[in-house]
């Protein structure tokens, strides 16, 4: 591992995405206690400031109906695993069209109001980068240029989660053993110390 700061992290994807032609696309996943949004959202001004615009989403505006989500209960490890991401319309509004001529939906579902958001289809350019950052990501058969994965100690997840959300630990667990998301990503860092996290090198 080596040892790196937030801004070097943020500034050691902006490189990679740097790296790639034309439109990108770039998955940053993560735990939401890591703050894998926190990650996204430094990119933005780098990459903006290097002359690439920047489209942010949210895979959290792309969860499943509640009636689908809670179909097993509100606390069920497998469900949020499985359940709770509307995969299928995040490949089908955001991932997939961008590839292919920059157009996405910004957003599809409130989970709040648990309603559609009635957004409307956006168009980038040719050297766009769409950043999406969420829980659970990888392995789900979602065309990307480049994914980013945070990761921690079982024990500080579970630290991080806290009482309310310790319930979820076994899907992420799942989520380690069924897609091995630090074999997956193409960057991969270790924050159990968000002011000092640390690139793993392989």
């Amino acid at each position: 591992m080596h040892p790196t700061t937030p801004d070097a992290l943020a500034a050691h994807v902006v490189e990679h995405v740097l790296d790639v032609p034309g439109r990108c696309r770039v998955l940053v996943d993560g735990a939401a206690p890591l703050r894998p949004s926190q990650l996204a959202d430094a990119l933005v001004e780098p990459l903006r400031a290097a002359g690439r615009p920047v489209v942010r989403v949210r895979a959290d505006d792309f969860l499943r109906p509640a009636s689908v989500r809670y179909e097993h209960g509100r606390h069920d490890p497998d469900a949020y695993l499985e359940d709770r991401l509307d995969v299928g319309a995040l490949a089908r509004e955001v991932l997939d069209p961008f590839g292919v001529d920059g157009t996405y939906l910004p957003t599809l579902w409130d989970p709040v109001r648990d309603r559609a958001t009635r957004a409307a289809r956006a168009r980038a350019g040719e050297r766009a980068v769409l950043v999406l950052d969420g829980e659970l990501l990888l392995g789900r058969w979602l065309d990307a240029d480049l994914a980013v994965h945070l990761t921690v100690r079982p024990a500080t997840l579970a630290r991080r989660l806290g009482p309310d959300r310790v319930w979820q630990l076994p899907a992420f667990a799942r989520y380690e053993d069924e897609v091995a998301p630090q074999d997956v990503a193409d960057v991969v860092a270790r924050v159990d110390d968000p002011r000092h996290p640390a690139l793993v090198v392989r």
